[in-house]
């Protein structure tokens, strides 16, 4: 009973992380929403809150993103072999479809329909991270309010687009400035339960 589990849900990680390997077409931010999908909204392995610090962790690591999340929600949910498991699902259906597209495609590539493909793929991966954008926006209201969540997005965004600031040191430098808070905000509790008692 306990081995038919394990493989269930052995089975269930690949089938996750293939369909975001399948279907993540355009790299990492198109598979973003992907594997949201799938870890929170379907499997259920994590909330809201564990995604989004995930998410911030492994855009502050170099790499590909979604190898990086497979890995990490892999490792969560089934140790060494979730690990495994989840980076092949994730990286054997581009290595198949390199394979195959490169060499039937560079012969059609200049083929209308090709290139319509293409240019139609961009409108629906756009509407994808749109809507995980507003979710990430909600999350954030509830946590900060609306004035410090526009003011960060609105300052991020000159940091990352005006000043060409990566977004990872962005990232570093939040998960910092938290880290900073918390350390105030416990030592003062601290002090104060010293004062009380």
């Amino acid at each position: 009973m306990r081995k038919d589990r394990v493989g269930v849900k052995a089975l269930h990680i690949f089938l996750a992380f293939f369909r975001v390997g399948i279907l993540g077409y355009g790299g990492g931010p198109a598979s973003i929403p992907l594997v949201h999908k799938e870890v929170v909204e379907k499997y259920k392995w994590m909330n809201d809150d564990e995604f989004s610090d995930v998410l911030a962790l492994a855009n502050t690591l170099p790499g590909p993103i979604a190898t990086k999340m497979a890995g990490y929600i892999g490792y969560r949910v089934q140790g060494l072999f979730g690990v495994l498991n989840a980076v092949l699902a994730t990286i054997v259906p581009t290595i198949i479809l390199m394979i195959v597209l490169l060499t039937s495609l560079a012969s059609l590539k200049d083929q209308p329909w090709v290139q319509g493909m293409t240019q139609a793929v961009v409108p629906v991966v756009g509407v994808m991270l749109g809507v995980l954008t507003w979710q990430f926006v909600k999350k954030s209201k509830d946590g900060l309010g609306w004035t410090p969540t526009i003011l960060l997005a609105l300052v991020t965004g000159v940091f990352m687009e005006v000043l060409n600031v990566h977004p990872g040191i962005i990232i570093a430098i939040l998960l910092m400035a938290a880290f900073l808070k918390k350390d105030k905000t416990s030592s003062k509790s601290k002090q104060q339960e010293g004062v009380s008692s």
